[in-house]
């Protein structure tokens, strides 16, 4: 007990309250992870967002559904890590730092490489720690001490052994292929980082001269300026119409160009003309029919989307200047036959948001099949890693199984740079496609090893490319641990993972990866479980984007209502593992009701809280301690059977990943049971200051400091600070313990007692409609009534007088009468039920009957009204054969619930008179 009694402020404020917290527990390192310490690890390695990235509505959502689970394995006693890290996110940081030069008038080509990656890791001295400081403000429990940064020394060195042992396996290899490029940032990119969308384009269609001048075949194209590099005119061998032209040669339009018409199976005979042109240097089918056919490959195209001087006429022309200017060409010529619509989809570089186009060049690759079918074999044997929801497991099997290789070189300087030096002493100093390289840790390695093959006069140059930010990111869950060391203790401790929270939008760029390298390297999978969550939608249920411009900034909800309202709303509106969800949101007033009521509830716990800890008269509640069995009231007993069902469906929920449905048990739990009835049914003993009422004021006092303390720490996974907060002054502790760390509830099943809470719902509801009444018939909050319980089960009846004190005091009662029946000539009387329970408020001298009959036949008159205009539209053939089936439920269902109204109004009108 202390001198004085613990104050909390009369208002919360969420701002104060969330930065005292979150400041202190970083100063006094809470969240600092120990692999030396007992208990089963639990550890998380976050998706690591860009370094250039600022929080939106999605890093909100993962962060707290991440920062939910973390905090419960953490209060289970385990021994949790959360790391935090940040990726280098090479194509947005390059493009940032060459705005910056162009806007001095300055390129990276004539800054240099060196200057210009000084100016790169200044950006991210600068500014790179937007996104961690706004994932700190969302409360995320992470180890700090351990940031990672996909660029730190440790994380390069363990990305150069990745590379060196996959070359060194043969799963490396450098060849010039098709591959996809972005003009936009001038690199190529993978397979996955290519979106294709539908756009409203055109079709055109050419003649294509025979060069015997017989006739001509005609072609159409979506990309008409890359006939330019056409070496071929491809037909099915089956198609009957084109069989004495197999063998002949055409001449090509504006080149002059012969090439030759030959027979490929690939040809679809139904699509377009039969007749298909052949740029083997610009289209993946053309690529293989080019090596088939053994073409010429013949590229147009810069690396800037401009044409080349293979292009004639249109070199130095964009792309898409150079195809209008050649239409209009062949037009001219009489090339062009006619030009249709056409809807199709184009493939567009999710970072340059641009059309990519398949270029011919020099790349290197990763053999995706050995590194995919081990991983299959981890998923089809051991189903590692378990996916929740399960049907993301075919989705994630399926992309396995059609990976292609992987194009991991990026025409970038921010990055890491590939491990490879070429001996340009052999090709006049220069790095050509023929070109001897050697792969190595370092220069020095590779100057020992380029001397052993080619002299002591050799020269050196790296390859100036960098890898792919997902080669990095694939390591991430065992390089931030020490991997390639498998001694290091945090690596010994924490790998693999416990689960990976993630969106179902990168199970292909990085989930598939990540198990394809584990797998590989470590010979695990990189972790057990994959919770795939569903996205953040706007007011109207669509899909946040830019383009659309129609994101809520999370920052601005946190500022006008608190990151713990945030957090639970976001939370509690799962509906299920993997489901969408939406906020409402107004956009005229930058408010959100869905954020609003979930600070309703912070205000609600607050208030609670508050009101149990003024009534405990200074006592925590180890101070108080717990009650004797037998001292218990049947209220105690209830809110207690509650409070360990509640525990034990949290703690099952939280197991199993359903957040949504942890969070709404305890909103029910808290709001209704504990604050709306509890509470409401302790004040009397709270308020009772007669000595023979001190013993039930002290039971009452520890139910009270036992549930909050309770409800506290299931809570507070979801809504961290504010039970923080709540939790240090209802406890009093030393300065240096925290709710953080609680261990977890745990139910005790000896409490639970079903069969109570049921006769005590029975009760709650008696007194509910008692309420209801009182109010329908005008009765003033002061005046006592007289009531009529009436019940033809004995049981019921013995459970109402169990707990008549309960509804004397709850629903002001004067007197109450239970009762297997009921005299018949009682009138000018309110009933309404509850089950088989008839409740009766007999009116007299109270409200003026007369006044009240009046008002229940206006609303009965209301109510058949709309019985008669819902049954006119249930009757209407019109309406019933056209309207949605969801609207027609929708009448039935008001219909149904009208006539319940009628029946109510006509009985309680046939008391009252």
């Amino acid at each position: 007990m202390t001198n004085e009694t613990p104050n909390l402020p009369s208002q919360y404020d969420p701002h104060n309250t969330e930065s005292k917290w979150q400041q202190t527990w970083l100063e006094q390192q809470v969240f600092q992870a120990d692999p030396s310490k007992d208990g089963d690890s639990f550890c998380i390695v976050i998706p690591p967002p860009n370094v250039t990235g600022k929080l939106h509505m999605g890093h909100a959502f993962n962060t707290s559904l991440i920062d939910t689970v973390v905090r419960y394995h953490r209060m289970k006693g385990e021994n949790v890590l959360c790391l935090p890290g940040t990726d280098h996110a090479s194509i947005a940081v390059q493009t940032i730092v060459e705005k910056q030069l162009k806007a001095e008038g300055k390129t990276r080509y004539g800054l240099g490489r060196e200057k210009f990656l000084e100016r790169a890791w200044a950006w991210r001295e600068e500014s790179g720690g937007t996104i961690v400081n706004q994932l700190k403000r969302m409360g995320l429990s992470a180890d700090w001490s351990r940031e990672s940064f996909t660029l730190d020394e440790n994380l390069s060195e363990a990305v150069k052994k990745a590379f060196i042992t996959l070359y060194e396996e043969g799963l490396i290899y450098r060849g010039n292929y098709l591959v996809n490029w972005c003009p936009a940032s001038q690199s190529a990119v993978s397979d996955l980082e290519v979106e294709s969308k539908e756009v409203d384009g055109h079709l055109w269609h050419f003649r294509y001269p025979l060069t015997d001048g017989s006739g001509f075949v005609e072609v159409a194209t979506t990309r008409p300026e890359t006939m330019l590099g056409d070496t071929g005119v491809a037909v099915n061998p089956n198609d009957e119409r084109y069989q004495h032209l197999i063998g002949k040669t055409l001449t090509l339009p504006i080149v002059g160009r012969e090439i030759p018409i030959f027979a490929d199976e690939l040809v679809d005979l139904e699509f377009g003309t039969g007749c298909v042109k052949v740029t083997p240097a610009h289209d993946p089918n053309d690529f293989e029919m080019g090596k088939r056919h053994d073409l010429p490959f013949i590229n147009i195209m810069n690396r800037d989307g401009t044409l080349n001087e293979n292009a004639g006429m249109f070199a130095g022309q964009d792309r898409f200047e150079a195809r209008k200017n050649l239409v209009a060409k062949l037009k001219e010529d009489g090339v062009l036959i006619k030009t249709e619509d056409y809807r199709h989809a184009v493939p567009h570089s999710d970072r340059g948001k641009v059309p990519v186009e398949p270029l011919l060049s020099t790349q290197w690759f990763v053999k995706i099949d050995p590194l995919s079918k081990k991983t299959l074999t981890f998923l089809d044997e051991d189903n590692q890693p378990n996916y929740v929801p399960e049907r993301w497991r075919k989705v994630y099997r399926d992309w396995l199984v059609k990976l292609n290789d992987w194009c991991i070189s990026r025409q970038l300087w921010w990055g890491h740079q590939i491990p490879a030096w070429y001996v340009v002493s052999e090709t006049n100093d220069e790095i050509q496609d023929g070109t001897p390289f050697v792969v190595a840790h370092d220069e020095a390695e590779a100057k020992q090893k380029a001397i052993a093959e080619y002299g002591e006069d050799c020269q050196l140059e790296q390859d100036p490319d960098v890898l792919d930010t997902w080669f990095s990111s694939g390591l991430w869950p065992f390089s931030t641990l020490g991997w390639p060391d498998e001694n290091a203790a945090d690596y010994q401790k924490y790998f693999p993972n416990s689960v990976l929270v993630t969106g179902f939008d990168i199970i292909f760029f990085w989930v598939a990866r990540m198990t394809m390298m584990s797998s590989h390297f470590t010979g695990k999978i990189p972790f057990k479980d994959v919770y795939i969550h569903g996205l953040v939608r706007d007011e109207n249920g669509k899909k946040m984007s830019k383009s659309s411009n129609n994101g809520i900034d999370p920052l601005l909800m946190c500022d006008r209502y608190g990151t713990d309202a945030l957090r639970y709303t976001l939370i509690r509106e799962v509906a299920g593992a993997g489901q969408d969800i939406s906020l409402q949101y107004d956009r005229k007033t930058d408010e959100s009701q869905s954020v609003e009521a979930s600070r309703n509830f912070a205000n609600k716990i607050w208030n609670a809280s508050r009101f149990v800890m003024m009534n405990l008269e200074g006592q925590t509640p180890e101070a108080l301690g717990r009650p004797a069995e037998a001292d218990l009231e049947l209220s105690d007993l209830w809110i207690l059977s509650r409070l360990h069902q509640v525990i034990a469906e949290t703690r099952r929920n939280l197991e199993n990943y359903a957040l949504g449905e942890s969070a709404k048990s305890l909103y029910e739990f808290i709001w209704g049971d504990f604050c709306d009835w509890y509470i409401e049914l302790a004040k009397p003993r709270l308020y009772a200051k007669e000595e023979k009422d001190a013993p039930s004021r002290k039971v009452a006092q520890q139910i009270l400091a036992w549930v909050l303390e309770n409800i506290l720490k299931l809570l507070h996974p979801f809504m961290p600070h504010i039970t923080e907060e709540i939790w240090q002054t209802l406890t009093q502790t030393e300065s240096k313990t925290f709710l953080a760390t609680q261990l977890f509830p745990a139910e005790n099943g000896n409490l639970v007692d079903e069969s109570l809470e049921t006769k005590f719902s029975l009760l709650i509801e008696a007194i509910r409609v008692i309420r209801n009444l009182r109010a329908e018939a005008g009765i003033k909050p002061s005046a006592t009534v007289n009531v009529i319980l009436q019940s033809e089960s004995e049981t019921e009846l013995t459970t109402l007088e169990q707990g008549e004190a309960y509804i004397y005091k709850s629903a002001k009662v004067d007197e109450l009468t239970l009762t297997k029946t009921v005299n018949s000539d009682l009138k000018q009387a309110i009933a309404g039920v509850v089950g088989t329970i008839q409740v009766l408020i007999p009116l007299e001298g109270l409200v003026d009957v007369p006044a009240l009959c009046a008002k229940l036949e206006k609303n009965l008159s209301k109510v058949e009204k709309e019985i008669s205009s819902l049954n006119g539209r249930l009757n209407n053939p019109g309406f019933v054969n056209k309207a949605p089936e969801a609207v027609i439920q929708g009448a039935k269902d008001a219909l149904a619930e009208a006539e319940a109204q009628q029946t109510i109004l006509r009985e309680r009108l046939q008391r009252l008179q």
